[in-house]
């Protein structure tokens, strides 16, 4: 039978899929809507299989909050231009919604993961469902990028903190990336890590060719205070006034914990 456009378009409207795709499908299954969405849907998802190696290095963070919950998801695609449109934005908003609704980060990423099946089918490219984050704490304050690529959650301790200032700390998070809050968060491997390959940078230095390795040692403990600053939030000099801590700015017992997240 003949295929007329009507058919076409109506095929397209439910699938997404370009309307050569659509009208093959429809000669194939000789006009029939629902015989031509299953055919579709075969070839589609073996372009899925096909392009799940692909790197997706797009996306968008979507980030809200309620009370003293905070809900965050990341979803990242292949190139910017599908990150843009308005199928892609529609998805993010449906993982966060997904989010709410099951209020379980595990059962909510498998019900995202079969959801983003009839995305990939319409906007042809690899799509990763990357962070799947439910935060709660006294008092849960986010910061989004406006490029929405990059997000950072700050969680006081208490509720009375200052919303404006737990929102610069987020924001100071996503410029820094520290590793733990505080120093003593830090873990013997990371430290004993660092002291080998100051040893080895040390060792290579033409300075100190033919010192012992407790002298290098000793050295190595003076630059150890310095990375750990380095990577501890709370003993980082903070991005807004580079002359105080983050410490100094916020309090020093007043975080819980901090989370950061990027495409």
């Amino acid at each position: 039978m003949a295929i007329t456009a009507a058919q076409v378009k109506e095929l397209r409207d439910i699938t997404g899929i370009s309307m050569m795709e659509c009208k093959k499908a429809l000669e194939e299954t000789n006009g029939n809507i629902e015989d031509s969405i299953d055919v579709l849907r075969k070839k589609w998802l073996a372009k899925a299989a096909k392009a799940s190696d692909r790197q997706t290095s797009e996306g968008v963070i979507r980030v809200e909050c309620e009370g003293n919950t905070c809900y965050v998801v990341s979803v990242q695609c292949e190139t910017d231009f599908v990150a843009k449109t308005d199928d892609f934005q529609k998805m993010s908003l449906e993982c966060i919604n997904i989010l709410k609704k099951e209020g379980n980060e595990a059962s909510a990423r498998e019900k995202m993961e079969t959801m983003k099946t009839e995305y990939v089918m319409k906007m042809g490219e690899n799509i990763n469902i990357k962070d799947v984050k439910i935060i709660s704490g006294g008092k849960v304050v986010p910061y989004l990028h406006s490029n929405g690529k990059l997000a950072a959650v700050v969680v006081s301790k208490e509720t009375t903190t200052d919303d404006e200032k737990l929102k610069q700390v987020a924001m100071h998070v996503t410029a820094t990336n520290p590793d733990v809050l505080a120093p003593a968060d830090i873990s013997e491997a990371v430290i004993a890590k660092e002291k080998s390959i100051q040893l080895e940078i040390m060792k290579n230095d033409s300075k100190m060719v033919g010192k012992p390795d407790d002298v290098l040692l000793k050295i190595i403990e003076g630059k150890m205070d310095k990375f750990k600053s380095e990577i501890s939030l709370l003993e980082q000099a903070f991005v807004i006034n580079p002359d105080q801590k983050v410490k100094d700015f916020i309090g020093a017992n007043t975080l819980e914990s901090f989370y950061r997240f990027s495409i």
